[in-house]
């Protein structure tokens, strides 16, 4: 049996442990925010760089459990950590132009249900209008718009998921109406706004499967466009790819309403392009849409590299992040990834195996 004196000892470490994750699980979410007013009170290493940064780098983020917590350079670098070059952890909170930033961040996010002009911020901030907006991007990287977007956006977002309205969660975002979040939202939601839950909840997907030279082919649509194409070498497989993807969503084999999209797919592997106005309908970070984009501007028996696609929209050392674009598509062909090979032709990584990209590139530049 435990004395009084054991259990009391369990209760403060158990106590203690909860502090920390909690601790680590609000440094996490910064992280991924990339909030820029948490810069300063702590920094975060990747153990499998041996790089630390702090919580807005612009960076690709790493996977959580290669994360370690530090509360400043000084303990990172103690710990075999080195100062990324990018965010240069070191130098934050000695500068008055990064801790101006992080101040009116952090206003931004205290005020973001109210009207963020750039005249007000700037005031705030002691600044003229185009010295104020100069700075912010310089430090952040992106506009002070585009970080009240984002803010707002992740605010909707985390109403959605509470099962709150949208009407709801507009107004509480800072959103003056529907029509203004639908416009901004587009290329972060995807999907729209009303329908936008986890894993598809509350949407209505119909597909339907076809054969083709490339196995079994899944055809999944919302009532705004293609949502998914998943191929297999059954209908279970592909059944079970769009359910990974929509696991929320009510789902719907109904082979006679899709029929138009499977034909679209048949002309396509007779050797005919896909039509540019076929609608489609991904959720898609703005990275991502830019990629994406690109991508379909790869003519039909033609390929690129993903360096190229990376110098292309403006990121020349984001191949690594082009990569992972390309494997987080879920409308194959459509967006034809399989059309972006290594630098030296190689074929890389391909969602549904290499054997299909191969026949997919050899079709394509016989046809």
């Amino acid at each position: 049996m435990l004395k009084t004196s054991e259990v009391s000892s369990g209760i403060e470490a158990a106590s203690n442990s909860l502090e920390i994750l909690g601790l680590e699980t609000d440094r996490w979410k910064a992280v991924l925010a990339r909030d820029a007013s948490k810069d300063g009170t702590f920094v975060f290493g990747v153990r499998s760089t041996g790089i630390y940064c702090k919580p807005s780098c612009p960076s690709r983020h790493p996977r959580i459990e290669q994360v370690v917590f530090f509360k400043g350079a000084d303990e990172a670098e103690l710990s075999g950590f080195r100062g990324c070059k990018r965010c240069r952890p070191r130098e934050q909170g000695n500068s008055p132009r990064n801790e101006s930033v992080q101040r009116i961040c952090r206003y931004i996010d205290g005020h973001i249900d109210g009207k963020l002009t750039l005249k007000r911020l700037s005031r705030e901030a002691g600044l003229s209008p185009f010295h104020f907006q100069r700075t912010f991007k310089k430090v952040l990287g992106i506009s002070p718009r585009q970080y009240i977007e984002a803010r707002r956006l992740e605010k909707v977002k985390e109403s959605l998921r509470r099962g709150e309205t949208v009407t709801d969660s507009l107004y509480a975002a800072g959103f003056t109406s529907r029509g203004r979040l639908y416009e901004k939202s587009s290329s972060l939601l995807g999907v729209n706004p009303g329908t936008f839950r986890r894993g598809g909840e509350g949407l209505s997907v119909h597909y339907t499967i076809v054969d083709s030279p490339i196995g079994r082919l899944l055809i999944g649509a919302t009532g705004n466009g293609i949502c998914a194409v998943c191929i297999g070498a059954s209908d279970e497989t592909v059944e079970s790819a769009l359910k990974e993807d929509y696991y929320a969503a009510v789902l719907y084999r109904n082979d006679h309403q899709m029929k138009n999209w499977a034909e679209e797919f048949s002309k396509y592997f007779d050797g005919r392009e896909f039509p540019r106005n076929l609608p489609i309908d991904v959720q898609a970070t703005a990275f991502q849409r830019k990629v994406w984009q690109q991508i379909r501007s790869i003519p039909y028996g033609k390929t690129s590299s993903y360096s190229e696609v990376a110098e292309i929209i403006g990121k020349p050392r984001a191949i690594r992040a082009v990569a992972n674009a390309c494997a987080t598509n879920h409308i194959a062909l459509l967006i034809p990834c399989h059309r972006v090979v290594g630098k030296n032709g190689d074929l890389r990584g391909y969602k549904w195996g290499l054997k299909r990209k191969q026949t997919l590139l050899t079709r394509e530049k016989h046809s």
